[in-house]
């Protein structure tokens, strides 16, 4: 296969991957987003290992460190950010202690 035959099929795989992604996503209930992305953590974890797979790979192609190196800074903020909402998400649903009555001393 020659190299623009390979990068036109590559292309093609990436724009039908993002709008089938859209597509499922959009079908998904706002109610399910936030235990769908702390489900997906796991799943961003395996990407950043083959993102860092392809940045360290032994040919040094530029584009091919370039394109590793921005996937790793994506998927990890990624998962950074799934595990942020789905800590914000758990702390709903701590039992939170009762506001304290004030007894005229001005500290609570």
């Amino acid at each position: 296969m020659s190299h623009s035959l390979l990068l036109v099929f590559e292309v093609t795989i990436l724009v039908l991957a993002v709008a089938l992604g859209f597509e499922v996503i959009s079908k998904v209930p706002t109610l399910l987003h936030t235990p769908l992305m702390s489900g997906t953590n796991a799943i961003h974890g395996i990407v950043i290992v083959g993102a860092m797979l392809v940045a360290g790979l032994g040919h040094k192609d530029t584009l091919t460190t370039v394109v590793g190196l921005v996937a790793v800074v994506l998927a990890s903020a990624n998962v950074v950010g799934g595990f942020v909402v789905t800590d914000r998400m758990l702390e709903m649903f701590k039992r939170r202690d009762p506001p304290r009555e004030d007894d005229g001393s001005g500290r609570n």
